[in-house]
């Protein structure tokens, strides 16, 4: 079912609220990644949906069916509140656990919204799932400097991300079914990479006292996003809190590669490792 629901500035974001049944274990909020839809994980949440969990997906703003300029932040925490929206209407439908699931982008954004919990848009909840997160976007030096020169000047500027669409799956049909995409787009703006590369770094220097349930699910050969910051953050958290899988012959989209069944294997059992169910 889709649904809308208005952001603190007044945005809409799309929302696809997808029930399990009477007898499901919890709910999941599903956080797409950068310049892409919740249209593209139809086959994730139908996995979420078959294990007995509700999902409530939605496109961040500026992304898919979602208000806002493409690839554009207003303020540097817009993504944070913005999902504290959505996690408010997930707990307004569904009783029991709550869970974040984020892919890239949006596992930057689920494990930077959990664990600051001094922040007004911070809510409580009992589980993350990092898919391939952004916790480190592998800037060279070119890049960081344009970076510095552009963000003071023209933060609002909507540049190409620089990712190759092959770089997502070594399936050619998920490749071509990206590029096909109208949904999908290549905008950022040097506010949103600041966004990125900054909380990439403030998510790391935590990892050690990180205190959330969290499954870390990541690409071994991943050039969208550095796997040195999933590595690091790994090395360095309780391994009591923190279950780490790493995937080391597969790209970015692990959850469309063609060992996707061995990552969804790991994405039921960790699940159930994070909630009492």
């Amino acid at each position: 079912m889709d649904t809308s629901l208005h952001t603190t500035d007044g945005l809409k974001l799309h929302l696809s609220h997808h029930p399990a049944g009477t007898a499901a274990h919890g709910v999941v909020v599903l956080v797409h990644g950068l310049g892409e839809h919740l249209g593209r994980y139809t086959h994730v949440i139908a996995h979420l949906n078959g294990w007995g969990w509700h999902v409530l997906a939605y496109d961040q703003r500026g992304h898919g069916r979602s208000e806002g300029g493409r690839g554009q932040l207003a303020t540097d925490h817009d993504l944070l509140d913005d999902l504290s929206h959505v996690i408010d209407a997930a707990r307004t439908a569904h009783r029991g656990p709550l869970v974040l699931l984020g892919h890239s982008m949006g596992g930057l954004v689920v494990s930077r919204f959990a664990a600051d919990t001094k922040a007004p848009w911070w809510r409580p909840v009992d589980g993350l799932v990092m898919s391939s997160p952004a916790l480190d976007p592998g800037m060279n030096g070119a890049q960081k400097l344009l970076l510095a020169l552009l963000g003071p000047i023209a933060p609002s500027l909507a540049v190409g991300n620089g990712l190759k669409p092959a770089w997502i799956s070594r399936n050619p049909a998920v490749v071509a079914a990206y590029v096909a995409d109208p949904l999908v787009h290549d905008r950022v703006t040097p506010r949103l990479v600041r966004f990125i590369v900054d909380g990439g770094e403030w998510v790391r220097a935590r990892a050690a006292a990180w205190a959330v349930p969290t499954l870390l699910l990541y690409a071994g050969s991943d050039r969208c996003v550095a796997p040195a910051g999933s590595r690091a953050f790994a090395a360095a958290a309780p391994q009591a809190v923190v279950t780490v899988q790493e995937f080391p012959p597969l790209f970015h989209e692990i959850f469309n590669e063609p060992e996707q069944a061995e990552v969804f294997a790991a994405l039921q059992t960790g699940l159930r490792r994070l909630t009492v169910t």
